[in-house]
């Protein structure tokens, strides 16, 4: 017999080979993949599931909030009042049925707070805001509220500082206005950040950020930059990616803005001129929440790390809603005149330049307006940040296992007509009523029943509402006393494709109002 003194391997079986194992590969991946995004078994069968892909149009679609809501989500939600839908990273439960809303948000002992601190630990938003007195449960929570909150829901907070920067708000948009020509558009959110940022220092952080009176503060380019990185699609969508911060570039310099806002924050608020300038200590009932959580610092009630996190996220919250809002605002009140010439004539008949918190809150079409402002356009739109610590029966239909994040959104059931009637979706602020005590009451009434929640509800409601509608009455108060303004004809409304809702860009022309002048005493008054 004779054998072949060497051997070789036919060419096209290393092709072979590649191919079979290449075809592994992918299949094996395939397996890997649908097990990380398949809805879990126990998960309830009588609610329906939102598909995948539209939680994941932000990759190649710019659809509004708005859009998406009508198109995808309306019609299971207002029949079901509850969906299975993909959100950052996993299968959770979202809800707008007010049954379940309630049921929720009363049962803080079985669907807990918790935030992306322990959603996703290792990812951007955690290192944005760490554990802190929104997100925060149990002890924690009941130790950040003991330090904080007598200095969020004060009733005694100083209105000068938020009518002078109100009042060089208002400046600012004239001014602009005179660049781009009186026929031209004022993009408002740049300078309404602004203003948000440099009222918020003043009421909350003991300090002036000195936003309106300088462009280019880092702490406020820090905002921008900060809002595009969160809600990158491709990440919020696979937080899993970003533990991997060494194969994804965009994702190191994520976390390189995270720290710049944390330190830069730090360094500026704890060594601020007036604490430094300070030579005694402030009186108890000025005290502010810097002052608070520096005393709890210094004290040992809390660490460096919790102080960092609250200190944050104070700053973030208290200026985000009521940007957002404004720009709302702007949009809605520049379409339909109105509303502005309504409110413009309850302020005037008021005789008074420099309004105070009592004077504010005798207004009734002030109140009823930014009450439906938020209905319409609540600007912290969705949050799926609860998850259950046992399993649980919503509302007693819905049965939900232990350890599935849950949440709301709040423009959807706020705009539900079964919830809301056939005028649900129209802005219409007579609905609230046209006494400021009446109004309240019903704002209060339609929160505990799950109808209303721009600020929450129950337990966890949201503890700045009082400044949020105080800070938004000074400044519409001193908008409509001076200027008139519609929206720049050549501009399409366009809501934000995700994270908080407001108008994308709106641009708004402003004209002049022959309000009465400040006389120095009224300067000085400030």
């Amino acid at each position: 017999m004779n054998f072949p003194t060497e051997f070789s391997i036919p060419e096209y079986s290393w092709q072979r080979w590649l191919a079979i194992f290449a075809g592994g590969f992918w299949f094996l991946f395939g397996i890997l993949v649908y097990n990380y995004v398949k809805i879990p078994s126990d998960y309830p069968k009588n609610i329906p599931s939102v598909p995948i892909y539209i939680s994941l149009l932000g990759l190649w679609s710019d659809m509004g909030q708005d859009e998406v809501y009508d198109k995808w989500l309306r019609q299971p939600l207002e029949k079901y009042g509850a969906v299975k839908i993909w959100f950052a990273g996993r299968w959770s439960i979202l809800m707008t049925r007010p049954e379940y809303l309630t049921d929720m948000l009363r049962r803080e002992d079985v669907f807990a707070k918790a935030g992306s601190q322990k959603k996703i630990p290792w990812g951007v938003i955690a290192a944005l805001v760490g554990d802190n007195v929104i997100n925060s449960h149990g002890a924690d929570w009941k130790l950040y509220t003991s330090v904080m909150k007598p200095g969020i829901t004060k009733t005694n907070f100083d209105t000068r500082p938020m009518l002078e920067k109100s009042r060089r708000f208002v400046d600012l948009l004239l001014k602009q206005q005179a660049v781009v020509g009186k026929k031209s558009g004022v993009v408002v959110d740049p300078i309404i950040q602004r203003f948000a940022i440099a009222a918020m220092g003043e009421s909350f952080l003991d300090i002036d950020f000195g936003t309106l009176d300088h462009t280019n503060m880092r702490i406020e380019e820090l905002q921008s930059i900060i809002k595009r990185t969160i809600f990158h699609p491709l990440f919020f969508n696979f937080p899993a990616l970003e533990k991997y911060p060494g194969i994804f570039r965009q994702r190191r310099h994520a976390f390189a803005i995270m720290k710049e806002f944390e330190d830069l924050l730090y360094d500026l608020v704890r060594n601020r001129p007036r604490k430094l300038e300070r030579k005694t200590p402030v009186e108890p009932q000025d005290e502010l929440v810097v002052h608070m959580l520096e005393r709890a610092l210094e004290d040992g009630r809390i660490d460096d790390t919790q102080f960092r996190a609250n200190l944050k996220i104070t700053f973030l919250t208290a200026h985000e809603n009521t940007q957002q809002l404004l720009n709302s605002t702007f949009w809605q009140l520049g379409t339909d005149q109105t509303f502005q010439d309504k409110l413009r004539a309850e302020v005037l008949a008021t005789g008074v330049v420099n309004p105070t918190m009592e004077t504010l809150n005798k207004l009734p079409y002030l109140t009823s307006l930014i009450c439906e402002l938020l209905r319409v356009y609540p600007p912290v739109s969705q949050l799926i940040n609860r998850v259950t610590l046992e399993p649980a029966l919503l509302g007693g239909k819905v049965q939900i296992p232990k350890g599935t994040w849950v949440g709301w959104n709040a423009r959807g059931v706020q705009s539900d007509p079964n919830v809301w009637g056939p005028t649900a979706r129209e802005f219409i602020p007579e609905r609230w009523g046209d006494k400021p005590d009446e109004i309240l009451a019903k704002a209060r009434r339609e929160t505990v029943k799950g109808k209303y929640i721009a600020f929450n509800a129950h337990s966890r409601k949201c503890l700045g509402q009082g400044y949020a509608l105080l800070e938004m009455k000074m400044v519409l108060f001193e908008l409509v006393r001076r200027v008139r303004w519609t929206v720049d004809p050549n501009y399409k409304m366009k809501l934000t494709s995700g994270g908080i809702l407001a108008p994308l860009g709106c641009k708004v022309v402003f004209e002049t109002l022959d309000a009465p002048d400040l006389t120095e005493k009224d300067a000085i008054s400030i």
